[in-house]
């Protein structure tokens, strides 16, 4: 059987990882001035943030039309059996729905959702595994098992500059960013039941980094080697400096970069800044393969 893997831009993957890995993506678009643009596709990350430098209204995003998933899906379905199709948190955006409603039309192939129940990165990590189970002859249950397991390991942090990006774009509750702008705190937001939350409350960037980074070392005492990836947004220095840190302090973990691109980085606002865990797969294999 063979299984063609598909996700949406939030991965933020980069183009190698897509090629090397035979993943396909679905953009969605951010728009901006009544003109709407594929992401990653019309607009990068560094010319949308350009682009709204000056802008009075905030941008705002939309899911892939179901013409762009049937597309998608028929021209695969000339030389796949089924799809595994892997989307950002059901809980922010109608992609999965979507993607669900199209499936159960489809009848030139199966498609088999599967709801990452966050994004970015950590969506990204669902993807590059499903790819690899894919590609070295795995079925579609095998893959779904170990992609429920990964739930278990996999964790996502991050910081915002300003609350009200999230507010207005209907992300957060309004009730978390006046809290947070009377107390001038740097709440630690991450994914709970599939919504975009405060996980704590912290006075300032520095401390709320050096708790994620007591969060990781956590996970890092239960004795399974890791990989992280550090996100920033238009923040490429301060993320850049939190790496190196990182990577004196935590030897043994494996690193990695990303961003957040138009968006997402359109509800998080400049300088969002964050990082995001899980069991290393690659790692595994490689101690399973020794014993």
């Amino acid at each position: 059987m063979k299984i063609a893997i598909v996700t949406d831009s939030t991965s933020y993957l980069t183009e190698k990882q897509y090629e090397q890995n035979s993943i396909y993506m679905l953009p969605l678009s951010v728009i901006m001035d009544n003109t709407a643009y594929l992401e990653e596709i019309e607009i990068g990350n560094e010319e949308f943030f350009e682009k709204i430098t000056d802008m009075e209204a905030l941008p705002t995003s939309s899911q892939p039309t179901t013409g762009q998933i049937i597309t998608l899906f028929n021209e695969l379905a000339k030389e796949y059996d089924v799809i595994i199709s892997i989307h950002l948190s059901s809980g922010i955006s109608g992609t999965y729905a979507n993607i669900v409603s199209v499936g159960d039309m489809m009848k030139t192939i199966t498609v088999y959702p599967f709801d990452s129940e966050l994004s970015c990165a950590a969506q990204g990590y669902y993807v590059l595994e499903a790819a690899r189970l894919a590609k070295n002859g795995y079925t579609v249950e095998e893959i779904f098992q170990v992609l429920s397991n990964m739930r278990k390991t996999i964790k996502a942090y991050f910081l915002v500059d300003d609350l009200n990006h999230l507010v207005r774009g209907g992300r957060l509750s309004n009730g978390s960013a006046v809290i947070g702008s009377l107390l001038k705190i740097k709440p630690i937001l991450f994914f709970e039941n599939k919504q975009i939350v405060v996980f704590e409350k912290i006075r300032t960037t520095k401390k709320a980094l050096k708790r994620i980074e007591h969060l990781l070392a956590e996970d890092l005492s239960k004795g399974y080697p890791i990989v992280a990836t550090i996100i920033q947004c238009n923040a490429k220095e301060q993320a850049a400096n939190w790496e190196e840190q990182l990577r004196e302090d935590y030897p043994t973990v494996r690193f990695e970069t990303s961003y957040f691109g138009p968006v997402i980085g359109t509800h998080l606002g400049k300088g969002a800044l964050g990082m995001t865990w899980v069991e290393d797969q690659t790692k595994i294999e490689t101690i399973l393969s020794k014993q």
